[in-house]
C-alpha cells in the first residue's frame, strides 16, 4: 500500500507550514459563509402539523420543548423494513451529550422521519438511539420542507407560538456535521472514498461498501 514520502523535519515542518496558511484562509472563509447564513431572512412556518411519538401526538412547536431554536434532521423512508445506510451513519453520530449542550445553547433537536412509528421504534431501540425521534407519517412536513423522499437539515426559530425556518442544507452541507468524517479528512488516507482527491495507490472503496 502506498505511503506518504519520508522527509526530515524540516521539511516537514515548511510543508506544514505551507498547508497551515491555506488551512486558515479555509476557516476565515467558513467564517464569512456563518456570517452570510445568520444575516438570511427566514420564512413562516405552519406549527400545526401533528407528528406522531412515543408519549403521543407532538406538534412541531412541541418538538422546541420550551427552547427558541430547533434544529431538525429529516430521516430518509425507504420503505417497510429498509433504512437508509447514510441516514443511519449519521444518527448514530448523534451523541446525548452533545444534545444536552444545544439545549443549554437554547437549540432543541429533533430527527423526524416519514416512516410509521412502528417502523421507527423497534430501529432505534436496537440502534441505542435516545434521541427525540417522531414520525411525519400522513403529514406534508417533509414536502414543505422541501426534503420529499430525501434527508435534510433544518434549522427554525420560534418567537412564542410562530415559527420560522432559517436555514435548511443537504447532500454535503450535512456531511460536514459528521464528527468520523471531519476526523478522518485529517488523517493521511483521508474517509477512502472512491470519490475523493488521493494519490495514486491511496485505499479507496465505494462510500457505503
Amino acid at each position: 500500500m502506498a505511503k506518504p514520502d519520508v522527509v526530515t523535519a524540516e521539511q516537514w515542518e515548511l510543508a506544514r507550514s505551507e498547508l497551515l496558511t491555506a488551512e486558515k484562509e479555509a476557516t476565515r472563509s467558513l467564517d464569512a459563509l456563518a456570517a452570510r447564513r445568520r444575516r438570511l431572512p427566514m420564512v413562516r412556518f405552519a406549527g400545526d402539523y401533528t407528528f406522531a411519538a412515543p408519549s403521543g401526538p407532538r406538534t412541531l412547536l412541541d418538538l422546541f420543548e420550551g427552547r427558541e431554536q430547533l434544529a431538525v434532521y429529516q430521516f430518509m423512508d425507504n420503505g417497510p423494513g429498509h433504512f437508509c445506510p447514510g441516514c443511519t451513519a449519521f444518527t448514530n453520530n448523534v451523541p446525548s451529550h452533545a444534545l444536552v449542550m444545544l439545549g443549554q445553547r437554547g437549540i432543541s433537536w429533533a430527527t423526524v422521519s416519514n416512516m410509521p412509528l412502528a417502523q421507527i421504534e423497534p430501529y432505534r431501540a436496537v440502534r441505542g438511539w435516545t434521541m427525540p425521534f417522531v414520525s411525519s407519517h400522513g403529514t406534508t412536513f417533509a414536502d414543505d420542507c422541501g426534503a420529499g423522499g430525501g434527508f435534510m437539515l433544518s434549522m427554525f426559530l420560534r418567537d412564542g407560538d410562530e415559527v420560522y425556518r432559517t436555514y435548511s442544507t443537504t447532500a454535503r452541507g450535512v456531511d460536514r456535521l459528521l464528527f468520523t468524517n471531519n476526523l478522518a479528512d485529517l488523517s493521511v488516507f483521508g474517509r477512502q472514498e472512491d470519490w475523493e482527491d488521493s494519490p495514486p495507490g491511496w485505499p479507496q472503496h465505494p462510500t457505503y461498501g
